[in-house]
């Protein structure tokens, strides 16, 4: 199988991982007990990956530091409150959280 796949110009390699996780934009696939490969087929790269699935669910909470926080209040004049609900409404973008406090 092998002499076949390198005549055929394709090359695979065994990766020792030890868990895989997929983040997805509401949940992660987390891959127990993976057996990865990395397949070049022709200058083509690709990742097989074959194990344990599990799907958890994220708690979409968004961070936001107090270094955000405070140069949205200093650049829009605004409370710590005001511009923690802007940056919130605007999904961490302090630009955005800016613009809309200077309206």
């Amino acid at each position: 199988m092998q002499k076949a796949m390198k005549r055929l110009g394709i090359k695979q390699e065994e990766i020792d991982a030890e868990l895989v996780i997929i983040k997805t934009a509401g949940k992660d696939l987390v891959i127990k007990n993976p057996q990865v490969s990395r397949v070049n087929m022709m200058g083509q790269e690709s990742i097989q990956v074959v194990g344990e699935i599990t799907e958890v669910e994220r708690d979409e909470k968004l961070e936001i530091s107090e270094d955000d926080l405070s140069t949205i209040m200093e650049q829009a004049g605004c409370s710590r409150e005001e511009a923690l609900e802007a940056l919130e409404q605007s999904n961490g973008n302090l630009a955005e959280a800016i613009l809309k406090l200077q309206k």
